[in-house]
């Protein structure tokens, strides 16, 4: 296709997809923001369905995060030591 062609090509393109006029950009920013209006009293209502834990929950959910973490801590420093004293054995039996 010569130079001509792809140009025409993008004319008659440009002008189907411009078929539809722009509407005004103030009709547009008010249905911006009548949507997200409507965003928040949508995430409103939904917030309001929510079953929030209560305060021994959320103080006994913390205490199991914790000990969970604690535990996770500790298994990774134990396999840390493990493969530190494989290497150094490795290394010993290398006479390095």
């Amino acid at each position: 296709m010569s130079e001509e062609e792809k140009a025409g090509q993008t004319e008659k393109t440009e002008q189907t997809n411009s078929k539809t006029p722009a509407a005004p950009t103030a009709k547009r920013k008010v249905k911006g923001s009548n949507r997200l209006a409507r965003w928040f009293r949508e995430m409103r209502s939904e917030l309001k369905k929510v079953v929030w834990p209560t305060p021994k929950q959320t103080v006994n959910n913390t205490i199991v995060a914790l000990v969970v973490m604690g535990v996770s801590a500790i298994v990774v420093w134990a396999l840390d030591q493990v493969g530190m004293q494989i290497f150094q054995a490795i290394r010993l039996l290398a006479g390095r």
